[in-house]
């Protein structure tokens, strides 16, 4: 795992914090796949070389998923349900990447925090194709 000094994960890819996407504005307005549980995400299909490029500081202490920041995933920023961002977003791990808006995993992690479903079929406008 990158390690970085402090807590500044700024930068480009390699090294933390880029910007997501216009289109992911759906994701930064909830946040909840995030927040669900500190088992989930854990690190399961991803190389040893994209594990490295997610800051040490990010990662859980068995190193096998994120790290927890309280209630919620250390790369989250933002508040759940208003507007989120994550950190890592374009190294984020596979199992981050597979939680598409309006699938089961989103609709569950919504439900968790009182938020209402989406529909894939609502959720595919907010998204470039």
């Amino acid at each position: 795992m990158t390690e970085l000094p402090g807590n500044d994960v700024s930068g480009d890819d390699r090294t933390g914090k880029s910007e997501a996407p216009a289109s992911a504005s759906l994701c930064q307005s909830c946040g909840a796949c995030c927040a669900y549980s500190p088992d989930w995400p854990r690190f399961s299909t991803e190389s040893d070389e994209a594990l490295d490029l997610i800051p040490i500081m990010l990662v859980d202490l068995s190193q096998s998923g994120m790290g927890w920041t309280g209630y919620r995933c250390a790369a989250l920023s933002g508040t759940v349900g208003c507007h989120t961002e994550c950190m890592i977003y374009t190294i984020r791990p596979d199992v981050c990447r597979a939680c598409e808006p309006g699938d089961d995993a989103c609709n569950m992690a919504r439900a968790r925090h009182g938020l209402p479903s989406v529909s894939l079929a609502a959720s595919s406008q907010d998204l470039d194709p």
